[in-house]
């Protein structure tokens, strides 16, 4: 099966390839035989209920420095000259971003458009996994301040976050006497419009924040992630370092949990963050960990989710 595949994301100059899960999903795309092109999110047109997207044939390689190599753009039909679309491009999940998933629904299924946008848009990432609130930490989403004070009141110490942010950014630990506290959250309250997440912190993550690959609802493969010294974050962007793991019970009932939803709502590719056996987000936009697995020795999750796509994309077909 040749499929014809649009890559909708950041501009693949500019990505590290030895980190970036979407180059891994495009390698394996390429060597499956399958047809490849990018755009970026500007690109997305709409007409009445015709979506185009202005794309570059790509060719990918392994290699730093010439990973990517583009022809000449050309306009297209997403419905009608693409099979596959891959939504890949990077949080902030702000009002562009809910914009092309809007966009993109008008094409999806006939195009199959992985995750997919109607439950992208539907699923943010630190909103969804309020559904599962026997599985995580205590949790708060608020602008309100009084209620901020009373949840940290009951549990001490607590993590600040935005609530559509991303790759660790903004993310602070207040202690329960941190004289801090007013000031960050009047700087959150003229930083950002939405309500923050406030969660009660787990000193455990010193010891690793567990990203956990899910492909079509089935756990594919994990990394721990442990923070450099001195921070709060473990996010690799930031400094955290990969290391092997094994899932625990806890960690394979959490994956059982909500594998059967991902899989309804059309969430092929997601990761999931576990730190000392509490669920803290499920990350259904752009997850990354693809390249991290493979390279300390676990399964090829990028082989994993085209054997996913490519049966969605027959299923659709009949």
């Amino acid at each position: 099966m040749k499929l014809r595949v649009a890559v909708q994301m950041d501009p693949i100059e500019r990505i590290n390839i030895g980190g970036d899960s979407t180059f891994a999903l495009m390698l394996e795309a390429q060597a499956r035989g399958h047809e490849l092109c990018v755009y970026a999110p500007d690109r997305l047109s709409q007409i009445g209920r015709d979506v185009f997207a202005s794309v570059r044939p790509v060719t990918v390689r392994d290699e730093v420095g010439d990973h990517a190599r583009l022809g000449d753009e050309t306009r297209i039909s997403l419905a009608d000259e693409a099979d596959v679309v891959l939504l890949r491009q990077d949080p902030p999940f702000d009002m562009a971003y809910v914009t092309t998933t809007h966009m993109l629904e008008r094409v999806h299924p006939r195009a199959l458009v992985v995750n997919d946008p109607a439950h992208v848009r539907n699923a943010p990432e630190k909103i969804f996994v309020l559904d599962y609130p026997q599985l995580m930490p205590p949790t708060l989403v608020t602008r309100d301040k009084a209620e901020i004070e009373a949840f940290r009141a009951e549990h001490g110490d607590i993590v600040v976050k935005p609530l559509y942010g991303n790759g660790g950014a903004a993310v602070f630990r207040l202690t329960s006497d941190d004289l801090n506290f007013g000031s960050l959250i009047d700087l959150f309250s003229t930083s950002f419009r939405e309500p923050w997440m406030v969660q009660k912190f787990l000193p455990a993550v010193s010891k690793g924040d567990k990203r956990i690959l899910l492909v079509d609802g089935a756990f594919a493969g994990a990394v721990n992630r442990v923070p450099a010294p001195g921070d709060l974050r473990s996010n690799m962007v930031r400094g955290g370092a990969a290391q092997t793991t094994e899932l625990t019970s806890r960690e394979r009932e959490i994956c059982e949990t909500i594998g059967p939803e991902l899989k309804r709502r059309g969430l092929v590719f997601v990761g999931i963050d576990v730190i000392d056996g509490f669920l803290t987000e499920i990350n259904v936009t752009s997850p990354t960990g693809i390249r991290a697995v493979k390279r300390l020795g676990g399964p090829d999750v990028a082989a994993m989710t085209w054997d996913a796509i490519e049966v969605r994309r027959t299923e659709a077909r009949m």
